[in-house]
């Protein structure tokens, strides 16, 4: 290492600066740590999502300090609003001790590069337009002591040294295929689609979920395991999308942009979601659920959002996990680094898996059941047509699927919802 430049050493490499890696290199950077966060793209850039963020993501964004005022471009939402059945159902966020009671809205470009610049502030050193390619291993223990990448626009090769190296490089997650961890195909996968149109219903401060998404082609109608979704902006468009499921027979056969047009070409008129009034085109991700890869550590290398599979399988957010979990593995880093031998470092590292099951596992064995359940046309009609004529119900519902409980303090359905969570096995 004697010829690499001091400026490609670091503490701990964070590869992928989406809301994982920007967590993650933000708390490490404020404890005083030399991070390096390594980006493949140039900001301001393009990411497929909702846009709406839960009082479960809005507390983290808290939490690194980011100016979360209206004045600050940011729209605030009371709650979630949700349309099935013939039913209409407005439900605020619940009154907890432990996250706020609103949510946000912001666009996933200017998003991403707020908290990329955040964690610049706390002290990380951000490349842009760095291109990470293959871990480098130590020969003789195996262990990931470095990135090989491609810097700028000439793509000038270089390698960056570190003793740790988090991987919050997405979904396809290089770093971790090549370390042998591969997506395991007993945890559910979603995929979500969108696209943005001009429109009078821009400033809706109610997130907007439709449980009913129609396959309408055949003879019959059938009814497809998923949601439908409409954020207002609150700059003149509303982002439309959807997200479905790999538990409906329908998943691999289906062209989802051509649901998502026929859904939008349903809605009423004065809405305005209609081609001409569509100011991007519709894009679509994947949305790995439910821990579908580990272990979440391994020789050197810490997962985190996408790349460990964290979205919650109740609702498809990936945002606030995706921030928590970087947060999780920079205080299990800061612990280990501070420890004085290579094998109590490890002991350190080695608990970050286990953290992550205890604070998720139990909760997202409840998730991968749902969505079992609601891959079966037939309930999910009986849900949908029953469930939202009990308020009472759907309430509990809703702390359930965004995961808004207080685990001491709560009432009796944060008791419920938190019990189960603990007794279900943590896989």
């Amino acid at each position: 290492m004697t010829d690499v430049p001091a400026e490609h050493t670091a503490d701990v490499i964070v590869v992928g600066a989406g809301p994982a890696g920007s967590a993650t290199a933000y708390h490490l950077a404020r404890t005083g740590l030399d991070v390096l966060l390594l980006e493949k793209t140039a900001f301001p850039r393009e990411k497929v999502c909702g846009d709406g963020l839960t009082p479960r993501a809005t507390k983290q964004l808290i939490a690194m300090g980011i100016d979360i005022a209206e004045e600050a471009g940011w729209l605030r939402n009371k709650g979630l609003r949700i349309i099935a059945g013939g039913n209409r159902l407005q439900l605020d966020w619940p009154d907890l001790a432990s996250f706020p009671d609103y949510g946000l809205v912001r666009k996933r470009d200017d998003f991403d590069e707020q908290l990329a610049r955040q964690a610049v502030k706390a002290g990380a050193r951000l490349y842009e337009r760095c291109n990470v390619g293959a871990p480098i291993l130590d020969e003789r223990t195996g262990r990931v002591t470095g990135v090989e990448a491609k810097l700028g626009e000439e793509k000038a090769p270089v390698t960056f040294h570190a003793p740790l190296v988090v991987a919050a490089d997405g979904n396809s997650t290089r770093l971790s295929v090549a370390l042998g961890l591969h997506r395991r195909d007993d945890r559910p996968m979603g995929v979500a689609v969108r696209t943005y149109f001009t429109s009078p219903r821009h400033d809706d401060d109610y997130l907007e979920s439709w449980l009913e998404l129609w396959d309408r082609r055949g003879a019959e109608d059938r009814l497809l395991p998923g949601y439908g979704w409409i954020f207002g902006m609150g700059d003149g468009t509303s982002n439309v999308g959807l997200g479905v499921l790999n538990t409906s027979a329908s998943f691999k056969e289906l062209d989802w942009r051509e649901v998502l047009k026929a859904w939008c070409a349903s809605m009423p008129e004065e809405w305005g979601y209609t081609p001409e009034n569509m100011t991007g085109p519709i894009r679509g991700a994947a949305l790995p659920m439910a821990f579908n890869r580990q272990p979440h550590y391994t020789r050197g290398l810490l997962l985190v959002g996408d790349a460990g599979g964290l979205v919650n399988p109740f609702n498809g957010e990936g945002i606030a996990y995706a921030m928590e979990s970087g947060q999780i593995a920079a205080e299990v880093i800061v612990q280990a680094l501070g420890r004085a031998t290579p094998e109590q470092r490890e002991l350190a590292l080695r608990r970050y898996p286990k953290v992550l099951k205890d604070t998720y596992g139990g909760y997202y064995t409840l998730g991968r059941a749902f969505v079992k359940l609601i891959g079966n046309p037939k309930i999910m009609k009986l849900a949908t047509e029953r469930g939202l004529t009990h308020p009472m119900l759907m309430k509990f519902t809703l702390k359930l699927l965004a995961n808004l409980t207080d685990p001491t303090h709560g009432d009796a359905m944060d008791r419920v919802i938190n019990g189960l969570s603990r007794i279900a096995p943590k896989a």
